[in-house]
């Protein structure tokens, strides 16, 4: 009971403290007042309680329930949204001690209430409360092989978003290039109108020019930043998959006498594994960093969603025990 009543109160403080994070964060983006007030810091130091909160809820359901807490879909939704945080906490040292900010709370922090938001909510009830662990799953493997894949997840995850959120910005700007070409076309037609505004604008032409170009050295410094952020972590997520798929044959072997069997869970977990293959095989041609690389890994964000989540929704194959049960009233 109290175990059950500790694990309660985690939850709930975690998921608090994430949303008045995710609040604080949108006031500093769009507002822009975190070095007047110091949100900012306030909300890194937030995801650091909700790091430490989710850790406690972890360890508070393995010594009740006995075992690893990772047999179900819940408990794999919340260690997610620990791997989350985990990330964040990560950057947060790393930024801190280069005195930098850390952009990585855009991605880090929504996905973290995401995940945790969706476990706690009333379509997976019945998971909340710890059960005897199915047969296939008693064995020493289950650390291994689940919480590399889990993490894998979060990493690949964080990074695919992280390639997003670069394309969303280069496609941006090239739609305003595209625009401001087809106006000047339109114009080009009116010689004496374009001389009139041309004499007119003189004098601002390098005020302008100063201003336009420190724009675009901070979205080129954006950008870089974000294709380096992405390929070291999608980097890192493809070694937790790997050694997760590897560890998940051995554990095949000892329990279903085959070290695959591609069953809708393996199938997808192989997909996934070669989207992110190709994408560190296109980080070998200078040719093909950016933006090319970075639509391979936004493939590989629905891809990871479907093997994670939608195969679980089948309900169906060898890991059918990790499937999505939905509560009746």
């Amino acid at each position: 009971m109290i175990f059950s009543t500790l694990e309660h109160i985690l939850t709930h403080i975690s998921f608090s403290v994430v949303s008045i994070v995710i609040t604080i964060h949108f006031l500093t983006l769009f507002l822009l007042v975190d070095e007047v007030v110091g949100l900012y810091d306030s909300s890194e130091k937030g995801m650091i309680i909700t790091f430490f909160c989710i850790t406690g809820l972890l360890v508070t359901r393995w010594v009740y329930s006995g075992h690893f807490p990772l047999s179900d879909l819940y408990e794999s939704l919340i260690f997610l949204s620990w791997g989350f945080s985990l990330i964040h906490t990560v950057s947060y040292f790393q930024f801190k001690n280069k005195k930098r900010k850390n952009n990585l709370s855009a991605i880090t922090a929504p996905s973290a209430i995401f995940t945790q938001g969706f476990a706690t909510s009333g379509l997976l009830t019945k998971m909340h409360q710890s059960a005897i662990l199915a047969p296939a799953l008693q064995s020493q493997w289950l650390m291994m092989h689940v919480s590399m894949m889990v993490l894998g997840y979060a990493a690949l995850l964080c990074g695919s978003l992280l390639s997003v959120a670069l394309l969303v910005i280069t496609f941006r700007k090239a739609i305003k290039i595209i625009g401001k070409n087809n106006n000047l076309l339109n114009q080009s037609f009116l010689f004496g109108e374009i001389q009139y505004q041309y004499m007119n604008e003189r004098s601002n032409v390098l005020l302008n020019t100063y201003f336009l170009s420190s724009k675009n050295y901070y979205r080129y410094q954006l950008t870089q930043q974000l294709d380096r952020w992405s390929y070291r972590i999608i980097s890192l997520g493809f070694i937790f998959l790997t050694i997760g798929i590897l560890s998940g044959a051995v554990w095949a072997n000892e329990a279903w006498g085959s070290y695959w069997n591609w069953d809708p869970k393996e199938t997808w977990a192989f997909i996934t594994w070669t989207v992110f293959a190709i994408y560190l095989h296109t980080r070998t041609n200078k040719n093909f960093e950016g933006v090319n690389s970075a639509l391979v890994a936004s493939v590989g964000f629905l891809i990871i969603w479907i093997c994670y989540f939608g195969v679980n929704l089948l309900g169906i194959g060898l890991h059918s025990y990790g499937s999505f049960p939905l509560t009746s009233n």
